[in-house]
């Protein structure tokens, strides 16, 4: 198999801030330390869940030279940097890899609908900015459009367009890109988490990661090693987890609550428009924690 250059098991990390909505440095490095030291391989930082739409340039920039400072060569720290302004993605590239990014993750530009020869631009722009390896984040259902699969392997063409982040939840167009072409797949999706890498995808890029690291490296493990049977199991126990995080609310919000639940950061603060979970959210993420056997008292 080769080797992904973003590593296989990594999760898009949150932002810790403190109450008054600054972002909390020491914060950022706990929950950095917290993911290395639960099965990853690689570290998404800047992401939708690590809150990128309302972090401004600087700050995200901060965040990721925190993060690769503290990683070094423990895992990939992978920038994301995607946004509707291709100049702002491509200055946000470079700044990125001059703070010690080792991958760009670039999200499908939302809101202004390009077409599909525009992300073709799009991402080629982005790519030729440095020479750090691209992830092409595919996820309708935030940007608006799809990433079609001519486009996709059109992609693939370029020699830094490296992987895909696939939120599509299109299992079978997903098939036909890994088929037709040598893009690293990863799943973006914890629900689909365990479909994707029984056909072809060679790893994640999680949510629920931030509390179930070592269940996924274990599961990407089991299915290279055609264990299916222990992968399934591991799927299984995660259910009340992946729905608590997933589906309760919002993914930034829940994963904030649950690092506060399992002491690893001190405040779930997000910013607005995203507001922190109430009791009764609370209660279904303890309940999701406890049933898939991450006792509090224990931390996980």
């Amino acid at each position: 198999m080769t080797t992904p250059p973003f590593g296989r098991v990594l999760t898009a990390m949150v932002t810790p801030m403190t109450p008054d909505g600054a972002v909390d440095e020491d914060g950022v490095l706990a929950v950095a330390e917290h993911l290395l030291t639960h099965g990853h391989d690689g570290i998404v930082v800047n992401g939708t869940t690590g809150e990128s739409a309302t972090l401004s340039a600087d700050e995200s920039i901060r965040v990721i030279e925190l993060v690769a400072a503290h990683v070094g060569e423990r895992a990939v720290v992978v920038a994301g940097v995607g946004s509707n302004d291709t100049a702002h993605s491509v200055a946000m590239a470079r700044r990125a890899a001059g703070v010690g990014a080792r991958g760009l993750l670039v999200v499908t530009p939302y809101y202004n609908k390009p077409t599909q020869p525009g992300l073709i631009a799009h991402f080629g722009a982005v790519a030729d900015a440095t020479d750090l390896p691209v992830l092409v984040y595919d996820i309708p259902g935030r940007t608006g459009i799809p990433i079609h699969t001519e486009t996709l392997v059109r992609l693939a063409e370029h020699p830094r367009i490296r992987g895909v982040k696939d939120a599509k939840g299109d299992l079978w167009a997903a098939t036909h890109v890994m088929a037709a072409t040598g893009l690293h797949w990863y799943s973006g999706d914890d629900v689909l988490n365990l479909a994707h890498l029984a056909q072809g995808a060679i790893g994640v890029v999680s949510v629920v990661g931030h509390v179930a690291g070592r269940e996924y490296a274990a599961m990407v493990a089991a299915v290279d090693a055609g264990d299916l049977v222990t992968a399934r199991a591991i799927h299984h126990r995660l259910v009340p987890l992946v729905d608590a995080i997933m589906t309760t609310s919002q993914g930034a919000i829940m994963a904030k609550a649950a690092l506060v639940e399992l002491g690893v950061i001190a405040s779930a603060h997000v910013r607005l428009p995203l507001v922190t979970s109430p009791p009764e959210h609370l209660a279904i993420l303890r309940a999701g924690l406890t049933r898939s056997g991450f006792g509090l008292a224990g931390k996980a």
